[in-house]
């Protein structure tokens, strides 16, 4: 092998071997990371709506704690105008108003937290459906990926030299074949002569052995 072959052929290794570790850093990599990122804030929205909800039952059950204490003041107020009971009356009211403030507020809070709680969740669904596009893209993406390095693959047997390098290796073994077929064929019909001569020679022995006796 010349020189220059040489310094070919290494030039042509270093560049394929260059071409693979840079197919290797490939966008899928890439992009598969971006999903993953995706997803953990798609889950941490998730977590929101979740805290969300239980916060709105939480506001939906002081609503109802407070109005029961708010209706059982009011009717211990009642009773305590109905027995005379000034001081117990004056409790029982100023005890009932807190309570009926206190749901009051609650209900505000509570409108204000369920549509936080709507807007939450319908930015959430945009989220997953946003994700389950990109899934798709990325499946989409790498089918492309998948036919451009199998072609690339096979331009580099059918192009390159490697191509011509299998083309001739091929052409060699059809050689090896026909010169060893060659050679078992001339052993075959060597050794067919041998043994037709050796028998023709037997044959005319026994025949001159024959004549001799007979005569």
């Amino acid at each position: 092998m010349s020189l220059f072959t040489r310094i070919k052929n290494s030039i042509a290794a270093d560049f394929h071997e260059a071409l693979d570790k840079k197919e290797q850093k490939n966008p899928i990599s890439m992009l598969n990371q971006y999903l993953r990122d995706c997803e953990k804030e798609v889950e941490k929205v998730r977590l929101l709506v979740e805290r969300q909800n239980i916060l709105k039952d939480e506001f939906q059950r002081e609503i109802h704690q407070a109005s029961q204490l708010a209706e059982k003041r009011k009717h211990q107020a009642d009773i305590a105008s109905k027995a005379s009971e000034s001081e117990l009356h004056e409790f029982a009211v100023k005890e009932y108003q807190q309570y009926e403030e206190r749901a009051n507020q609650l209900k505000i809070s509570l409108e204000k937290v369920s549509q936080d709680l709507t807007s939450l969740e319908q930015k959430y669904e945009g989220m997953k459906h946003k994700l389950k596009d990109m899934y798709i893209k990325r499946m989409e993406l790498m089918g492309r990926e998948n036919v451009a390095r199998a072609n690339h693959r096979v331009n580099r047997v059918l192009e390159s030299n490697d191509g011509a390098q299998s083309s001739s290796r091929f052409t060699e073994m059809e050689s090896y074949l026909d010169r060893l077929e060659h050679t078992v064929n001339s052993s075959y019909h060597r050794h067919t002569i041998d043994a037709r001569i050796a028998k023709i020679e037997k044959e005319l022995s026994n025949e001159e052995k024959t004549h001799s006796l007979s005569s």
